[in-house]
C-alpha cells in the first residue's frame, strides 16, 4: 500500500497580531516539521480505518482525511472510491497539526496516485479550504506563514536533522478557546531574515492563554527549560504540546529519559527536524 508520513508540525514562533472582522486572527509564524508523525496508507476499502495509540481519541465522523478526499474528488473527478488506513501516532488537539498533517498526507497520496503536482494552485486552494495549517503541512518544509498562517514563503536557516523532543502532558486543548483567551495585545512583528534567529528572538503569543486554560503546560515548559543542552524551548501552536531543540542527540535523549522517569504519563516523541 502506498503510504505517506503526516509529519508533526512545530511552530518555532507564533505572533498573533490582531483579530480580523471575520473572526479569524492574523498571525506570523515559522513552521518547521519533525521527521516523524502519523502514517497514512491508501487502501482499496472505501472510507477510513484508524489504528494506533491515539485512534480512540479521533473523531471519524468528519475527519479531515475524508474531507480532503471528498474535496479532491470534487476538484478532479478522481479518487472518489479511495480508502485510507491511518496509524494515529500523534496526540489529538495537541498543537502539532495532527489533523491538518493527516489531510495534507491524503492530498499528497492522491496527487501521486493520479499524477498531479501538489504545487498546482488548485490543490493549494483545496488545502487552504481544509484549514489554515493544511497548506504548510502539504509542503512539510520550513515556511514562514502569514495571514491565517496560509500565506507561505520558504525560509532558510533551519537545519535538517537538528534533534527535537516533543512533550505533551496527555491532555487535549482545543484551538478555539486558546485564541479566545488571547488578550488582544499586538506585541510586535516576527523578525525577517534568518529563520532560526527570528525564532530565538520571537515568542508564542498563545502560550499565556493556553497556560491559563491548562496550567500543566507551564510545568512542561518549566521542566524543559531547566534541562541542559537545549537551544530553543517553546509551546507549539495553541498547545498543549511543547518542544525543545537540542545541540545533539545525546542531550535530547538524556532529557527524554529524565522526563519519562519524572512524568511517565506524559507523551514524548524524540525526533529531528526535516
Amino acid at each position: 500500500m502506498a503510504s505517506e508520513t503526516a509529519f508533526a508540525k512545530i511552530n518555532l514562533a507564533l505572533h498573533v497580531r490582531r483579530r480580523d472582522a471575520d473572526g479569524y486572527h492574523a498571525i506570523e509564524t515559522l513552521f518547521a516539521f519533525a521527521e516523524d508523525g502519523d502514517v497514512l496508507r491508501l487502501t482499496e476499502e472505501p472510507g477510513l480505518a484508524v489504528t494506533g495509540a491515539f485512534a480512540i481519541a479521533l473523531d471519524r465522523g468528519d475527519n479531515l482525511v475524508l474531507r480532503a478526499a471528498r474535496g479532491f474528488a470534487d476538484l478532479t473527478g478522481q479518487g472518489g472510491d479511495v480508502g485510507f488506513l491511518l496509524d494515529k501516532r500523534l496526540p489529538v488537539a495537541a498543537g502539532i497539526g495532527g489533523g491538518s498533517a493527516d489531510a495534507a498526507a491524503a492530498l499528497r497520496l492522491l496527487c501521486i496516485r493520479h499524477g498531479l503536482d501538489i504545487a498546482d494552485p488548485l490543490i493549494a486552494r483545496l488545502a487552504a479550504s481544509l484549514g489554515a495549517d493544511v497548506p504548510a503541512c502539504l509542503v512539510s518544509r520550513p515556511m514562514r506563514g502569514e495571514g491565517r498562517g496560509d500565506r507561505l514563503a520558504p525560509i532558510g536557516g533551519i537545519s535538517p536533522g537538528q534533534p527535537l523532543l516533543l512533550v505533551n502532558p496527555g491532555l487535549p486543548l482545543a484551538t478555539g478557546p486558546v485564541f479566545t483567551a488571547w488578550d488582544g495585545l499586538d506585541r510586535g512583528a516576527l523578525n525577517a531574515g534568518d529563520a532560526m534567529d527570528a525564532a530565538l528572538s520571537g515568542r508564542n503569543d498563545l502560550e499565556t492563554p493556553a497556560i491559563s486554560l491548562l496550567p500543566v503546560i507551564g510545568d512542561v515548559l518549566g521542566l524543559l527549560r531547566a534541562q541542559a543542552g537545549t537551544t530553543l524551548v517553546r509551546m507549539s501552536g495553541s498547545g498543549a504540546t511543547c518542544f525543545a531543540l537540542f545541540e545533539d542527540d545525546t542531550a535530547r535523549d538524556q532529557v527524554a529519559s529524565a522526563i519519562r522517569r519524572a512524568q511517565p504519563a506524559w507523551w514524548l516523541l524524540a525526533s529531528r527536524l526535516r
